[in-house]
């Protein structure tokens, strides 16, 4: 990392979805508007802005996390993976053929969230899946579809 002023900002190259991000952070910044603002990875969405409804979830070394929570700067020689990395991935078209979706705001949290799910605990079980969604919060569905696309995804995998 290399200072670029007096103000306490640095550059930091971020690995984000295969590739280096060199992005301008201060100490106390949060991922999510070094993503949004400055790279334009919008996926992630800012919402509660402390952790509680999962809008903002990202993949950390492949670990789901809330970048409004994470600091950028702790970040630097992590891999980070957005929505936009998992473009087309088998959880993502599960969530569409399975209609897991209402308003689409806490979508690409769910999708991140469920693809780190599937990847940790390929053999999940009912208790499981209910134990990984509830880290986020969707107001508009009853969760139904959404076990659904993670069973779906499950299911395919294990054939």
């Amino acid at each position: 990392m290399k200072l670029s002023n007096g103000k306490g900002k640095m550059v930091a190259p971020l690995l984000i979805n295969g590739e280096i991000h060199d992005v301008i952070v201060r100490s106390a910044d949060t991922l999510l508007p070094i993503l949004r603002e400055q790279l334009g990875l919008t996926g992630a969405k800012q919402a509660c802005q402390n952790g509680d409804c999962g809008a903002c979830t990202v993949l950390i070394n492949n670990q789901p996390s809330h970048a409004c929570l994470s600091l950028a700067i702790e970040t630097v020689n992590q891999s980070i993976t957005t929505i936009e990395g998992l473009s087309n991935s088998p959880m993502q078209e599960a969530f569409v053929n399975n209609w897991a979706i209402q308003c689409g705001y806490c979508t690409p949290g769910f999708i991140v969230n469920s693809h780190a799910l599937v990847t940790n605990h390929p053999n999940a079980d009912d208790n499981i899946i209910e134990e990984w969604l509830q880290s986020n919060i969707c107001r508009c569905t009853g969760y139904e579809e959404i076990k659904m696309a993670v069973k779906s995804v499950l299911k395919t995998s294990s054939e």
